[in-house]
């Protein structure tokens, strides 16, 4: 319940529709409440005297407060509703922003899918607590008080039956809310595996029909629906007992009222009227105990709902700016000293191990090393998107964790190893970078990347849209945007995280040599091919997570083993692919030669 009192913060300006609706549901109980006394009246007064009169008078009473109550209730519905969905707008808007402030380490704990649930289905089964259960939390123990308290008013002999069956009631319906509790919690992570299936799947369409897995794919899906759905079943298999409980105990009591009320009768204890009024109110108590049994079950679902939104909301951002943070970088330059870093405070090994590099401002530095060195790990230090385990990584002569964190990753942009473009314009992605830059400063950008070749051929230019994920483009002309996106800002580091993997080598060398141009700007190349940090100031080896070695081409050709290796491996391939390449070449030629003789000796025959 803490949970769910937690986040009826959140209800802010709807409170007041939540009151408003509490308010007439409880008008409109009074005025049903009124009916039955008015129907005792109406047959031990006016049918019982044959007074027509007293029968109509009673009649327009009760059309009366029937009209009220349905017109407080349509009331009900639309503050019940405003409420719900507006409740429900601001719990996924507070999930949102908050998921805005995790560092990389936070979304660590959630899968991607865990939290698309958390954010739509958790919320609809809040929002339908409120739309399908405000009104029977507030009306059935309005009904179910005022209901017992008339009775006992008109006959207490009789109310006796209600002491037996309500514990009867509560009873089974205690027995099934605390059965189907936990069962809701499981189905609601099976939901999450659900989608997890579905967005992989339709993430990687291109790849599924490539391989051509469309059957495992089915099967992979089937089994988690299924499960699913066998869950779901047995969830609601129980959550429905509490209909046939409810109405074995109502006709019970009916019965038993009916048989004692019969012979109170006959012995001239009570009045028709009186009999047909109690069993009015008899039906009323019954069906308030439904409604709260329905209620405890809708409860029931969206405590297990509101768990999961808390624990999205009280995570703890494991990355935070720091009061009265720096505000301004003074410039590119950065230093590591004595780094190691770990993933999970947990984890046996680190990740990165005591690593020292300084890297003065303006200068261009290349990063090699094999699969799993943590090239990556090392560069997502600078603008803070990890916190280093121990020692300090400094920024322009300043500790990192010294800055405020928007400040810090204006000034730093890294272009990451998966491309990421968002559905809309060329325009609107570039801008991502500066939001505030012209067509001209754009498409500066773009020339610098080589991204113009290709939008200069493109009808709409600018204006071009991307579907999601870019879908319309290569993967060398969403690098191209990417890096193009990077320029645009005004950052004094830049960090590409292999970030030219899929362009070409030629247009490659034009992106390095308009990035020379940027003499302030520090940039950082993380890259596989040699070829890409030949000409940079200094590279750096990176080995099992520590820095094997540091040095210009030069030096480290001169002295250093694993570049070597490294050098030898790829410019020997190139020198071969360039021996065949030459070779080709020289074969077509001697056919063309071969063909021109030929046809030149047929002339001359001729």
């Amino acid at each position: 319940m803490n949970d769910m009192k937690r986040l009826l913060r959140y209800a802010g300006p709807y409170r007041r529709d939540m009151v408003l609706g509490a308010v007439l549901v409880l008008i409109e109980t009074c005025f049903e409440l009124f009916i039955p006394i008015m129907i005792a009246d109406l047959i031990d007064v006016g049918v019982a005297n044959h007074d027509l009169s007293y029968v109509y008078q009673k009649g327009v009473q009760m059309i009366l407060c029937a009209l009220m109550a349905l017109i407080t209730g349509l009331l009900y519905a639309h503050f019940a509703a405003k409420a719900a969905y507006g409740w429900g707008a601001e719990i996924r808007k507070a999930e949102y922003e908050k998921v805005q402030q995790y560092a990389f380490s936070n979304l660590d704990h959630f899968a991607v899918s865990s939290l698309i649930t958390r954010m739509t289905t958790d919320v609809t089964v809040l929002q339908n607590m409120v739309n399908a259960g405000f009104r029977p939390v507030t009306r059935g123990p309005s009904l179910l008080v005022m209901g017992i308290v008339l009775s006992f008013w008109m006959n207490p002999k009789l109310a006796v039956v209600f002491l037996v069956c309500l514990p009867v009631l509560g009873s089974v319906l205690f027995w099934i809310v605390s059965k189907v509790a936990p069962m809701y919690t499981r189905l609601q992570s099976i939901m999450d595996r659900l989608n997890r299936v579905v967005q992989e799947g339709l993430t990687a369409i291109r790849a599924v029909k490539a391989f051509v897995r469309d059957e495992y794919e089915e099967e992979k899906f089937a089994e988690v629906n299924t499960d699913l759905t066998s869950s779901s079943e047995t969830t609601f298999h129980y959550a429905v007992l509490n209909l046939p409980a409810f109405q074995a105990v109502m006709y019970s009591a009916i019965v038993l009222i009916m048989w004692f009320g019969g012979n109170m009768i006959l012995k001239s204890n009570l009045a028709v009227g009186d009999l047909t009024g109690f069993l009015s109110y008899v039906m009323q108590v019954m069906n308030s105990l439904m409604m709260i049994a329905n209620v405890f079950l809708l409860l029931t679902r969206s405590l297990a709902s509101a768990h999961r939104i808390a624990e999205v909301l009280d995570e703890q951002v494991e990355l935070a700016s720091p009061e009265n943070g720096l505000e301004q970088v003074a410039d590119g330059s950065i230093d590591f000293q004595d780094v190691s870093f770990k993933y999970h405070k947990d984890a046996r090994e680190f990740a990165l191990s005591g690593v020292n590099l300084h890297i003065p401002s303006g200068q261009t530095v290349g990063i090699l090393g094999g699969t799993g060195a943590s090239k990556t790990t090392l560069v997502q230090l600078i603008p803070r998107l990890y916190d280093v385990s121990e020692g300090a990584v400094y920024v322009g002569g300043r500790d990192v964790r010294h800055y405020e964190i928007h400040s810090l990753r204006d000034a730093v942009s890294i272009i990451l190893q998966k491309n990421v473009l968002f559905f809309g314009t060329v325009r609107d992605n570039l801008k991502w970078g500066n939001p505030e830059a012209t067509d001209e400063e754009i498409w500066e950008a773009c020339r610098a990347a080589c991204a113009d070749e290709f939008l200069n051929r493109m009808s709409d230019g600018l204006d071009t849209m991307l579907e999601q994920g870019a879908g319309n483009l290569s993967g060398g002309q969403k690098q191209r945007l990417c890096i193009a996106r990077a320029l645009v800002g005004k950052a004094k580091i830049l960090i590409f995280d292999d970030s030219t993997s899929a362009v070409d080598t030629a247009t490659e060398k034009k992106i390095r040599e308009a990035l020379a141009k940027r003499k302030d700007v520090t940039k950082i190349i993380i890259a596989q091919r040699i070829t890409s940090v030949i000409n940079t100031d200094q590279i750096v080896i990176l080995e099992d997570g520590k820095v094997h070695c540091t040095g210009t081409h030069k030096e480290l050709l001169a002295h250093d083993p694993i570049y070597q290796e490294i050098y030898r491996s790829q410019m020997s391939g190139a020198q071969e692919n360039e021996m065949e390449q030459s070779t080709a070449k020289a074969e077509r030629g001697s056919v063309q030669v071969k063909g021109g003789i030929t046809d030149g000796s047929e002339n001359l025959q001729r």
